[in-house]
């Protein structure tokens, strides 16, 4: 399974509105068929936010959690990542919720606090459906996504004896130097789950040089004990996730991180996004795993 590549898909995140894209699932019915046709298509992780579902806000309530977490478990056997990012509005014990509650077998980890900045998409003209979004992304130029060493070693002292494993989401080089003090200190256990991150403003940028650097640091500081995954967010998606892979790494996709298929042609769905990097890759001569090959690449037990 050394070859085989996982691809993960991040359904819906908190970085979209809706009115950016009719396609972006909201409710907790689109959000569980859009998480059960992208791992149709071939992702083994579905990354997964709420949003409410009538504004389509992120959202920590855990009753809408529960309204498409367990319709996904039942319906597929991909492994499901609830986030513990949530959104930057959110506080650390509110984005503790959904996992604490449903404990799934992962969840992402944000290895910083940064500079997030979405207010660019302010840019595009649109019709805004929502009195929320406008105020949202605006926020994000003098805000910033808060994930201190202490939330850091909260989230891992919470979820980590539940036995879930974690995608640890490093958006620049500093924060894989924090991810190698928490193993130093024997928080985190390998084999590792290095989701690089390309292309947020405020993170390292999306280029093929940041590729290179983002895995010979990961090599250095991690050597054999890390599984390395990569996303860029935005037009970049497909082309620096194909690098990856053929470097030997991992692959995310999804609305999440890209609402575009082509230039000037929205996604209709996540697994439109899965559909098109599992071909790329199976064209390159590249094996896609399964959810049960992923497990063990990234060291799921089960319970």
């Amino acid at each position: 399974m050394a070859n085989k590549v996982v691809i993960s898909c991040a359904i819906t995140g908190s970085i979209h509105t809706p009115s950016m894209s009719p396609h972006l699932p909201v409710t907790p019915d689109e959000i569980a068929a859009s998480a059960i046709g992208a791992a149709e298509a071939g992702a083994a992780v579905l990354h997964l936010h709420a949003r409410d579902p009538e504004t389509g806000a992120p959202t920590p309530d855990v009753t809408v959690f529960e309204q498409f977490v367990p319709r996904i478990r039942q319906a597929t056997n991909a492994i499901v990542n609830i986030t513990t990012g949530g959104s930057a509005r959110m506080s650390i014990e509110e984005r503790l919720k959904g996992p604490a509650s449903l404990q799934p077998e992962m969840c992402s980890l944000n290895l910083g606090t940064m500079n997030f900045g979405l207010y660019p998409m302010l840019d595009r003209p649109r019709e805004w459906k929502h009195d929320w979004e406008v105020p949202f992304l605006e926020a994000t130029r003098g805000g910033m996504f808060k994930n201190t060493l202490a939330d850091i070693e909260h989230i891992l002292t919470t979820m980590g004896p539940l036995g879930t494993r974690f995608e640890f989401e490093c958006y620049d080089v500093g924060h894989l130097y924090t991810l190698a003090h928490f193993l130093d200190r024997k928080l985190v256990t390998p084999p590792l789950f290095v989701q690089t991150v390309l292309g947020i403003l405020g993170g390292i940028g999306a280029n093929p040089d940041s590729v290179v650097d983002m895995r010979r640091t990961a090599d250095k500081l991690f050597g054999k004990d890390y599984e390395w995954s990569m996303l860029a967010a935005g037009r970049n998606q497909m082309a620096l996730g194909t690098m990856a892979a053929v470097m030997g790494g991992h692959v995310r996709v999804g609305l999440e991180d890209n609402l575009w298929i082509g230039k000037g042609q929205l996604a209709t769905s996540n697994a439109q996004q899965v559909t098109k990097i599992r071909t790329i890759l199976e064209e390159l001569g590249l094996a896609i795993a399964t959810p049960d090959e992923a497990r063990a690449i990234i060291g799921i037990r089960p319970r």
